[in-house]
């Protein structure tokens, strides 16, 4: 029997070590968090003793779900646990509180009182001399239990994979076929769960594309055309200002430039307001400045009578808290702005993920999707699209002005998709991490 540790960052690359250098048939024997990541042992021809018998590989995925219900059983009783302690402790304190506020000298009737005060006073100096052990504890604990967690959603990943991949190859195929798109595993399974087994794999792709472009929302009325404030939110490097220009010079080309304006609430960026400036001069509309502090509705007030008014915000970190001032300005009551989130399609489906969560704050009216021209796959950012309910409203596809600026057409959009799709079949370990992230979509969901 052959044992090897395998340390990782996460759960994910450690099991990767694992299938690399042992194996698909490498057994799990030990499992733990460590300063900076996981460490895991594995054994190659790892016997099971006589008093741990063998579980059948058909009754494998069934016992890893019984654990896996009973990890989430034991963390909700973990959280009610500590919920229940803190109440307590709250109590036990607001009632000694209430003691000590009395000032009652001791009296023959309470004989017991002075050493009810050296209790509490030796439990107040054990709690300060031993802070947070519990939560330590409690902690530790929880980690242990996430990351078992995490090791049984790899593994009934893998398992989930392989089972469908050797009992039913042709929707095996078609998950790879969706892979290869980008499409997130959530959003594969909905769609594949729209079509019926078919030995047509030509006609059953067909069909999935065409719920595919049913499913991305665009919005009836160009916003352009609707009219009002729109503003261009989204992190730094995505396009905001150039997406902008683009919109003001369609407009003016379209209707001329009396009915429109310009406003830049960027201040952080070197250079900004002068590009808005430029723009402004170009196309001969007004540009107005809005610094940080300074009331957005008051700069509105005297472009009231402007038809469209397009806002460039400031691409700012989620931590930042100049971007949380910014979001709850364009959401306030007196401005009435269509937000819209400037997407790259160029970016990481974790940078695309992270930018919806830290904008949906001043509520979006849907996504401009930009550099279509340099993007390699647009399977990630119209999985958000579509599994945020987030109307696509333009496209962007080069540096032209307006001339790279497009209205969405969804089959066209789904087409695009398929041609810039990845030219070699994904490997076995992607697509397992991918069932792997099926398991902990639904394990959220149901916490």
């Amino acid at each position: 029997m052959q044992v090897k540790r395998f340390f990782a960052a996460d759960m994910r690359q450690a099991m990767k070590l694992v299938r690399d250098e042992l194996g698909a048939e490498a057994a799990i024997i030990g499992n733990r968090r460590i300063a900076g990541g996981v460490e895991l042992t594995a054994a190659l021809d790892y016997k099971l003793s006589a008093l741990a018998p063998r579980v059948p590989n058909i009754e494998l995925e069934d016992e890893l779900r019984k654990t896996q219900s009973l990890i989430v059983t034991a963390q909700a009783e973990l959280t009610h646990r500590s919920e229940l302690d803190t109440v307590a402790n709250r109590q036990l304190f607001a009632g000694l509180a209430m003691d000590d506020s009395k000032q009652i000298e001791p009296t023959l009737e309470e004989p017991f009182r002075p050493s009810v005060h050296a209790a509490v006073a030796a439990e107040r100096a054990e709690r300060n001399a031993e802070p947070g052990v519990g939560d330590r504890a409690y902690e530790a604990m929880r980690s242990e239990l996430n990351g078992l967690r995490e090791l049984l959603e790899v593994q009934l990943g893998s398992l989930a994979w392989n089972q469908l991949r050797d009992g039913r190859p042709q929707q095996a195929n078609l998950w790879r076929r969706l892979q290869r798109v980008g499409l997130s595993g959530p959003l594969s399974r909905d769609l594949l769960a729209m079509v019926p087994d078919s030995n047509d794999q030509a006609h059953t792709w067909r069909m999935l594309l065409a719920h595919l472009a049913r499913m991305i929302a665009t919005p009836d009325v160009e916003p352009l055309e609707e009219g009002g404030v729109i503003a261009m939110v989204g992190p730094a490097g995505m396009g905001k200002t150039t997406t902008l220009a683009k919109l003001a010079a369609r407009y003016v080309l379209k209707y001329g430039a009396q009915n429109i304006a310009l406003v830049s609430m960027d201040s952080f960026r070197i250079g900004a307001q002068e590009q808005l400036k430029t723009l402004g001069r170009i196309l001969n509309v007004p540009v107005t400045h809005v610094d940080p502090g300074q009331s957005l509705a008051q700069a509105l007030e005297p472009l009231l009578r402007k038809r469209v008014v397009l806002i460039d915000t400031a691409g700012l970190q989620a931590s930042d808290p100049a971007l949380r001032l910014q979001l709850e300005t364009l959401a306030g009551r007196g401005i009435k702005a269509r937000n819209y989130l400037v997407l790259a399609t160029t970016s990481q489906k974790q940078v695309l993920s992270a930018a919806y969560h830290s904008y949906k704050r001043c509520g979006l009216a849907g996504c401009i999707l930009t550099k279509l021209d340099e993007t390699a796959s647009l399977g990630e950012v119209l999985s958000l699209a579509v599994t945020h309910e987030l109307p696509v409203a333009y496209l962007t596809d080069g540096p032209r002005i307006p001339d790279d600026l497009h209205l969405p057409r969804r089959h066209q959009l789904v087409s695009r998709a398929v041609s810039v799709q990845m030219q070699e079949e994904p490997s076995e370990e992607a697509m397992a991490d991918m069932f792997a992230d099926l398991y902990h979509s639904t394990g959220k969901r149901a916490g």
